[in-house]
């Protein structure tokens, strides 16, 4: 007699094809290879950068693929040679999702401008499911303090406004303006107010003002009803600009409102 064996499955949120849209399928859960473990997720954040998938922007993407490169969850396997990270610990898995280290760049140390980096979602499939695989270097510890869903946007959102932050130059108590209160800029004006700058936030429209004000802007500036430059400038010119608006206009127009040595800083994209 034929024997059957039960196959574990998860659903997962896939694209077929560039353009297709996603589809919720079941897949066989996967099994970890070496020096990779499988990850329980929790949380994965969802970001602009997707579309890259969704859309098929990105070239040599194997379809299909899972998108996803904000995820939080728990180790659930670890694949052979893996000792430093342990069944039930937490982790998350952001943009930089492993990578050769053998080409000049990761010799250097400089493994985000490796030859042959691996993204989450693009290279392999992300964070979209309820089971992932990942390579050991692409994993970041997250506390217990940190809910997953609180954790999932830092790995990718949050990483990018508060790097670009602590390299600004900018010192507690200078100008740091941020343009638009996005996915980005809302992350971006809760830290620049913990690095101790005076915030000057930067939007359209007097609505966002409360919210602005409650992330920690000390200033709101409406740049539909004000000249968000000349705006600036009266608060002696910004030591930095964070653009998080994808809005070249935007950008154009507060070039202005930069102070003696003034850095502008564009981390926003469409």
């Amino acid at each position: 007699m034929a024997t059957t064996v039960a196959v574990a499955t998860m659903k997962v949120a896939q694209i077929s094809k560039p353009g297709a849209g996603f589809q919720i399928v079941e897949r066989e859960i996967p099994e970890p290879g070496a020096g990779h473990v499988r990850i329980k997720v929790q949380a994965c954040g969802v970001c602009h950068s997707d579309v890259l998938t969704v859309e098929g922007y990105w070239p040599g993407i194997q379809y299909p693929r899972i998108p996803g490169h904000e995820v939080a969850g728990i180790i659930d396997e670890v694949g052979a040679g893996v000792s430093e990270w342990k069944r039930g610990q937490r982790v998350g898995v952001g943009w930089h999702g492993g990578q050769d280290g053998t080409c000049l760049a990761c010799r250097r140390g400089d493994f985000r401008n490796c030859r042959n980096l691996k993204i989450p979602g693009i290279s392999y499939d992300g964070g979209y499911q309820q089971y992932m695989v990942a390579p050991v270097e692409a994993l970041a510890a997250i506390p217990e303090s940190l809910g997953a869903a609180e954790a999932a946007p830092l790995l990718c959102a949050g990483i990018t406004t508060f790097n670009a932050l602590r390299h600004s130059g900018a010192f507690p108590g200078d100008l740091v303006a941020v343009l638009g209160i996005g996915g980005l800029g809302h992350l971006g004006i809760q830290f620049a107010n913990k690095f101790g700058y005076k915030v000057a936030a930067i939007s359209r429209g007097s609505e966002n003002a409360a919210l602005a004000k409650k992330l920690g802007a000390n200033v709101y500036i409406d740049s539909q009803s004000t000249n968000a430059a000349d705006a600036l400038q009266k608060l002696g010119g910004a030591k930095v600009i964070l653009a998080t608006a994808p809005s070249s206009k935007a950008m154009s127009e507060l070039i202005n409102g930069l102070g003696p040595n003034g850095k502008f800083m564009v981390v926003g994209a469409t």
